[in-house]
């Protein structure tokens, strides 16, 4: 019998392929409980557990006293095709146009899909005050204190702790705290890297990356990567045999923008093809453990034995978005990244740290963590409803695992950039695809971030978007 750990993973898929492709209908009924485990030879508690994160995934629900059903849905567009970037690396140089959109992602006059950050509303705003003020009453004396050194020991064990989730074995006097995971992945790069190096990743690829590759003078080389499965290997292994890559920069869980999450198995095998060529990965965990799949949460290094994956991590898209703290954990070239670190920024505010600390040991993180997965799920699954309802017929958008950012693929003839300007007009705000690559392959593309408000006005300025997108394209 296969390990029960990953049993249910498949239980839950056997399922899951079926509705996905259209073989089980909307509201068509699915086996009991008992039923499946009959048929399957597997325990009831395997099967509650599939049934959970089918539940979690929004692909099935419960009706009492009726049993479970296939999850009605609303219109499903179709997904975009794997990307195509451009064989050979590219120099960056990324315009204002990302300063510009998280600018007005916190302008009051604008209702935005702007920005990848989730809203207070999502989160215990009294738990984290709470958490907060215990701190400022217990260590007080750390307010008039210089911080030095790699953070607070507290914070750097819940960390370890907390990695144990992700399948890591992390050494909590090997973690560094940081200004949140982008000044992470900043120092990995610095510690790797020159300029003019060649540094892989996905494409499309978050902007904030390419901002700091275009900051180092290091050159991207875009990998093809699909909607649902994310980076290339084969692709990625090619550009080893053919290119100086010097780094690589992957976010194998809910990648942004297009929120594809790597099979466990590409996890492990992305871990030897860096450990066999000598060539450093810097891992994104941001949005783990907003995943609705357990296996999709496993980072990749939790594969690593050789020290080539350098993991970085941070809370602010699932615990406390205002206290930015990021982590590293920086494989062999840990006392590299610890130098560049205190030559850069130095410590943080001890307190923070602390009640991040109280944070992430409580109980009942891993309730809260599920009930924010099944939050953004619903508000995603609505929003490409309206997609499918408002934007002009061709359309493309992702749909992603988890996570609160869809990426959509307007038909050809169609400009994001243009469709961009005409929204400003009418104070609607997102984030076109160009942003999101050091080519300009992805102008009939946009981000569409849903983690912010979500009401009546925000609805509406969805079919606004695809309105104008339609009159445009007419």
């Amino acid at each position: 019998m296969e390990h029960a750990d990953t049993l249910y993973l498949q239980i839950a898929e056997h399922i899951a392929h079926p509705i996905r492709s259209g073989t089980l209908a909307r509201g068509e009924r699915i086996p009991s409980v008992r039923e499946l485990a009959r048929q399957q030879g597997v325990s009831l508690s395997t099967v509650v557990q599939a049934y959970r994160t089918l539940e979690d995934a929004r692909l099935i629900e419960a009706r009492p006293r009726s049993g479970y059903f296939v999850a009605s849905r609303g219109p499903r567009p179709p997904e975009p095709e794997p990307s195509r970037p451009p064989a050979d690396s590219q120099p960056v140089d990324v315009s204002s146009l990302g300063a510009q959109v998280m600018q007005l992602a916190t302008d009051p006059r604008f209702i935005s899909f702007g920005a990848a950050c989730p809203s207070g509303e999502l989160f215990a705003q009294d738990r984290v005050r709470r958490a907060v003020s215990r701190a400022a009453q217990r260590h007080r004396a750390t307010l008039c204190q210089y911080p030095i050194g790699p953070g607070n020991e507290q914070l750097r064990r819940a960390i370890a702790r907390y990695a144990m989730g992700l399948g890591c074995q992390l050494d909590a006097r090997e973690l560094l705290v940081t200004n949140g995971c982008l000044e992470a992945i900043s120092l990995c790069l610095r510690a790797v890297t020159q300029p003019g190096d060649v540094v892989a990743l996905e494409s499309p690829s978050y902007f904030g990356f390419l901002e700091i590759l275009e900051s180092m003078h290091l050159r991207a080389l875009e990998i093809p990567t699909h909607p649902r499965t994310g980076l290339s290997l084969d692709a990625l292994q090619l550009a080893f045999d053919t290119q100086p890559v010097k780094a690589v920069l992957a976010v194998p869980t809910l990648s942004n923008p297009i929120g594809a999450s790597m099979p466990l198995a590409e996890r492990k095998r992305l871990a030897q093809m860096v450990a066999e060529r000598g060539i450093p990965l810097i891992e994104d965990v941001l949005y783990n453990d907003l995943a609705e799949q357990d296996d999709r949460r496993r980072a990749v290094k939790a594969f690593d034995t050789t020290g080539h994956v350098m993991i970085c991590g941070s809370f602010s898209k699932t615990v406390a978005p205002g206290i930015r703290l990021g982590w590293v954990e920086a494989g062999r070239w840990g006392a590299q990244v610890r130098r560049l670190k205190a030559v850069h920024s130095g410590g943080h505010t001890e307190l923070l740290e602390l009640a991040m600390a109280d944070l992430l040991t409580q109980a009942g993180s891993e309730s809260a963590y599920r009930q924010l997965r099944a939050t953004i799920a619903a508000r995603v699954d609505e929003a490409r409803g309206l997609i499918a309802e408002s934007f002009p017929r061709g359309t493309r958008v992702t749909d992603p695992a988890g996570g609160y950012i869809l990426w959509v693929e307007l038909p050809p003839g169609s400009d994001s950039l243009a469709l961009f300007h005409a929204c400003l007009a009418e104070k609607i705000v997102f984030a076109p695809g160009t942003m999101f690559s050091a080519t300009d392959r992805y102008r009939r593309c946009l981000r569409l971030g849903v983690g912010g408000r979500w009401d009546t006005a925000q609805r509406a300025a969805l079919r606004r978007i695809g309105e104008l997108a339609r009159a445009m394209l007419a």
